[in-house]
């Protein structure tokens, strides 16, 4: 792939084509500009600014659900004591990242991508997208095209079908829309799910509510951890904040790492540990073994961490309760429950989810022929079978998404290097392994995952088709590991003029 020296306004004919200005598709941005100088590269971006998901939710509390010395990127210190970072940190944290890297310029606000074509005669992708203020849609090129868009709906959350919804008197909201004039001062609030959302949402609430209960068909595992992390700011103080930073970023993942060995290899002993951390941090009367305590094995979903156990501060000093029951149907004063108990509310919160969705909803297609994602199995966890010269980005369920952002962004920039060194042109990862099965992409029993993983691309059992969310084995297969493989086809561009632009 022959390289372009770019300026900082590309225009749109390109070497990379970046979709999505979320942690992703900044990521990707900022290597390409560190490793790659000779790129040129743009960034479309849906809507009016960046952050992704950190644009999207603007709900009270929220705040990150990984560590961020390594949810914040790898070239990048994280050099904030905070251990996890509220929504405005992390967007500020990325709005400074585009700056210091200089990519602002390269970033298309307002493009929505429709479809992206491939053609094998000129070795580019077409791309389509939608502007805003305008009835006529826009044309990229590009050699490569790099999906940074996330998993999730941007335009709609999960609300399950709720009976008698509309006889509800009070407000309901989905914390995926909240709207920014909600004054929840003093009022009764319920909040439907037991995730990573409704622990956050709860005692955040629960500062300025009269009343706020999480409602739960299920309960998870909640585990406390520290707002600061001391020995960050210790070493940040001893030895400066970059070399800090590689400690504690080395540092937390072999902590990370440990936490979900250990959860796998002996799922009973630290189920009781899991438990028994909640139960010292709750009052003697508190019923445990109904709101705190799964019927399913840790890490079976995602851990839902928080920080200094804000919810059960909240739960002991009665600003917050927990029910564990099943809606029957809503009232015009609540919601009642199948127990036959009413809980009276003037505000409900469904934080019940959200709508899976691969790669943005982008139509993709290869030489006039559709690609359906669940007909595609992905190569590295970065690439897709029969789909030549695309990447995407998708980070871990059992630790920081942006640690392997990171390590697929470096494989990335490793492998245009090697097409640049060989005269290559296209690249497609070929699935012709007899022995390789096809299983889902992430194996989660979380209730989104298991509404929408079909649409998604499969896994492989065996080779570079595997999806195993093991940070040690990505840097083996990613950093250390050859760029080479005889599950990918390097090929020559077939026409002379698109070979030489």
């Amino acid at each position: 792939m022959t390289t372009r020296t770019t300026s900082e306004a590309p225009g749109t004919d390109v070497d990379v084509l970046i979709i999505g200005a979320g942690i992703s598709g900044i990521g990707a941005a900022c290597h390409l500009k560190a490793r790659r100088p000779g790129t040129s590269f743009a960034v479309l971006e849906a809507h009016d600014s960046i952050g992704g998901t950190w644009r999207q939710f603007r709900y009270p509390g929220i705040r990150s659900d990984s560590d961020m010395p390594t949810f914040g990127f790898g070239f990048r210190p994280w050099t904030s004591r905070k251990f996890l970072a509220d929504g405005d940190s992390v967007l500020d944290y990325l709005r400074e990242t585009v700056t210091r890297f200089g990519i602002a310029g390269r970033i298309r606000f307002g493009h929505r991508v429709t479809g992206a074509e491939f053609s094998s005669e000129t070795g580019r992708w077409t791309v389509t997208a939608e502007t805003a203020g305008s009835a006529e849609p826009v044309t990229y090129t590009a050699r490569f095209l790099f999906l940074g868009t996330g998993y999730f709906d941007h335009e709609a959350g999960y609300t399950p079908e709720f009976t008698g919804l509309d006889d509800f008197e009070g407000r309901v909201v989905h914390p995926q829309h909240w709207p920014q004039d909600l004054d929840h001062e003093g009022k009764r609030v319920v909040v439907i799910g037991s995730g990573a959302t409704a622990v956050t949402l709860v005692p955040a609430l629960a500062v300025r509510a009269g009343h706020v209960t999480m409602l739960q068909r299920s309960p998870g595992y909640v585990l406390s951890a520290r707002a600061e992390d001391g020995i960050a700011a210790v070493l940040m103080r001893l030895l400066g904040p970059r070399l800090a930073h590689r400690i504690v970023r080395r540092k937390n993942i072999l902590l990370g790492r440990g936490l979900y060995r250990a959860c796998m290899r002996a799922p009973k002993l630290m189920r009781r540990v899991l438990i028994a951390d909640v139960r010292r941090r709750l009052p003697e009367d508190f019923d445990v073994d109904t709101h705190f305590t799964p019927r399913y094995s840790p890490w079976e979903q995602r851990l839902c961490i928080v920080p200094d156990g804000d919810l059960f501060k909240a739960i002991s000093a009665r600003r917050a309760s927990v029910v564990t029951d099943r809606i029957e149907r809503f009232t015009r004063t609540g919601v009642l429950l199948a127990s036959g108990r009413e809980l009276t509310a003037d505000l409900v919160v469904t934080a019940t989810g959200l709508v899976l969705s691969p790669f943005g909803k982008v139509r993709l297609s290869v030489d006039g022929r559709p690609v359906d994602p669940a007909d595609t199995t992905v190569y590295k966890a970065m690439m897709l079978s029969g789909v030549p010269n695309l990447a995407f980005a998708f980070g871990y369920t059992n630790l920081s998404w942006t640690l392997k952002v990171d390590l697929v962004c470096r494989h990335f920039c490793r492998l245009l290097d090697h097409m640049d060194a060989h005269g290559h042109g296209i690249v497609e990862p070929v699935l012709d392994d007899p022995l390789v099965d096809r299983v889902p992409f992430l194996d989660l029993s979380s209730g989104y995952v298991q509404r929408g993983i079909a649409a998604f691309p499969r896994a492989g059992t065996r080779g570079p088709w595997t999806v195993e969310m093991a940070y040690e084995k990505d840097v083996e297969r990613l950093i250390e590991g050859p760029v080479t493989d005889r599950a990918l086809r390097f090929t020559a561009v077939k026409s002379r003029s698109a070979e030489a632009r």
